[in-house]
């Protein structure tokens, strides 16, 4: 069966003016935004975009590029002037009033830049009026809005005024709000732009945590780069009232749609956006646990390595040999690499942020192991490219040190040669 998508914006037009229509016909043909001015201000033009249920979408660009006028367009606060909205499958453009007003009650709730409490009622009568405005009981609401208050951290703050309250704290009450109200979708409108540095990390980390509990849709609207890499699963860049490129953090930094894009995302803190999959290389060298010691020596000769990684036959992550152990195993005849496997000095998970991998990195003599939840090796990640993915990379790393010197490789082929007599190693992946 074919998932429907929790919302959809579809070639949405909204213009600001005398003759709107108009201006949309001449958009429509190829007119810029300038060149329509004198019929009205195009505000967002022809944007289309698809969030998943259970998705963090995020919606970025300078001030006048059109996002927070979108957004409000997707819980009908601004009528669209062309194209339409569509809800679990229903559109919500053009609808009557009732409808709409049953779809911002029942299915969308929103969250907004300056916090729009009630001054005049407490934390837990601002969280609890959604529920107030469907007929809920007195009592079952205030224990839901006590429930809710727990989860985002502000128990027995209930009965105090929003005055009493920090900035954060008030962030906080919005945010309870919303989710108070139960419903798929939250539409956050800069909801985090207004607070001080320490507090906003503070509220996107929170964000972050409520959203594994609760797996809501999130229409999330940010002028802050930082902000929309650390929060969004997909982000949709906007520039002077058009979406010019929906993609992943990843593909957002590392493949930009065109020189804005690009000029956009330049200072970006890429260590805290990309992870060890974005960046990790094919594992090598690697050898099978029952390649046998020659097998090994030749993948760390063709490799220039001292050591190599060694896998089970899941290719799960089992240990190192090095290459004088594995001489040594030769000259003694012994054919398993088992009595001399070394721990793995230090693995990291494929979603590891480069943040986290620069110590585990400066610790390893081996290229940093990339593995999945399964323990398998799927990849590793050198110094060097830890580095360079940060930034241009330097022009010379001659100087960079990344593994021990490994044995001469005169000394092993001659190992080799002399111990031809075993027999060649093959292991389980028929590597010779």
């Amino acid at each position: 069966m074919t998932v429907v998508p929790a919302l959809e914006a579809r070639n949405l037009y909204k213009v600001f003016g005398r003759n709107p229509k108009d201006a949309v016909r001449r958009l429509e043909a190829g007119h810029s935004r300038d060149e329509i001015a004198d019929t009205g201000t195009a505000a967002v033009i022809d944007a289309s975009f698809t969030v998943e249920r259970g998705e963090i979408f995020v919606i970025m660009g300078l001030s006048g590029s059109g996002k927070s006028t979108i957004i409000r367009m997707l819980n009908g606060l601004h009528d669209a002037t062309a194209g339409e909205v569509v809800i679990h499958g229903e559109p919500i453009t053009g609808v009557p009033g009732s409808s709409l007003r049953a779809t911002r009650r029942d299915r969308v709730s929103m969250v907004f830049q300056h916090f729009a409490l009630l001054p005049h009622r407490t934390v837990a009568e601002n969280v609890a009026y959604p529920l107030e405005l469907r007929g809920v009981g007195r009592a079952e609401r205030r224990a839901k809005a006590d429930e809710i208050l727990a989860l985002v951290g502000l128990d027995g703050w209930g009965d105090k005024l929003p005055a009493a309250l920090s900035g954060g704290m008030k962030q906080r009450v919005g945010i309870a709000r919303a989710l108070a109200a139960d419903t798929d979708i939250l539409l956050m409108d800069e909801a985090f732009s207004a607070l001080d540095p320490l507090i906003r990390r503070e509220m996107q980390e929170q964000l972050l945590s409520l959203q594994q509990k609760l797996q809501k849709t999130i229409v999330f609207i940010t002028h802050d780069l930082n902000e929309a890499m650390f929060l969004g699963d997909r982000i949709a860049v906007m520039r002077d009232g058009r979406i010019v490129q929906i993609g992943t953090p990843e593909d957002i930094l590392t493949d930009p749609a065109n020189d804005y894009v690009e000029q956009f995302v330049q200072d970006v803190d890429r260590a805290r956006v990309l992870t060890a999959a974005n960046v990790m290389e094919l594992p090598r060298p690697v050898v099978s646990e029952s390649g046998g010691p020659r097998t090994a020596l030749r993948q760390m000769r063709d490799a220039y390595s001292s050591a190599a990684y060694v896998t089970g036959r899941d290719r799960r992550l089992l240990g190192i040999v090095t290459d004088r152990d594995a001489v040594k195993l030769v000259r003694r005849g012994e054919n398993s690499l088992t009595s001399v496997l070394r721990p793995v000095p230090q693995s990291v998970s494929q979603d590891s942020v480069l943040m986290d991998l620069f110590v585990p990195a400066v610790e390893s003599q081996l290229p940093l192991a990339v593995t999945d939840d399964d323990g398998r090796l799927v990849g590793v990640i050198p110094r060097v490219t830890l580095l360079a993915a940060l930034g241009p990379g330097p022009s010379d790393t001659s100087e960079i040190t990344v593994l021990p010197q490994p044995m001469p490789t005169t000394e092993i082929d001659a190992l080799l040669a002399a111990s031809a007599d075993h027999g060649p190693a093959v292991d389980n992946e028929g590597v010779r």
